[in-house]
């Protein structure tokens, strides 16, 4: 049984996960927050003022990136990093540089 939950993701986490996918911050309006991303038809809101955020709305967040609960936390962790070519989004495993 995996022991990697979407329950009490912080907002700060959440932000913090989209700035590692690439994604840009389009604005705060009436309690949401938007995020977008250059192949995402749709930009992805979530509310700013329930901490922890709810699990479901993490679920439709990483259905809208294509994600799985495996990837937001290997992201999270450095073990993986979104990197763009053209105008796609690939998810890599980290290299790690030798020294």
């Amino acid at each position: 049984m995996s022991t990697r939950h979407l329950r009490n993701v912080s907002i700060s986490q959440l932000e913090s996960f989209l700035e590692l996918c690439l994604c840009k911050y389009i604005k705060n309006r009436k309690g949401h927050i938007q995020y977008t991303r250059a192949d995402l038809t749709r930009p992805l809101p979530f509310q700013n003022h329930i901490d922890p955020v709810p699990g479901f709305i993490v679920k439709n967040l990483l259905r809208g990136l294509g994600y799985s609960k495996n990837d937001f936390h290997d992201i999270l962790e450095n073990k993986k990093e979104v990197v763009r070519k053209g105008n796609k989004f690939i998810l890599q495993d980290v290299v790690k540089k030798k020294k």
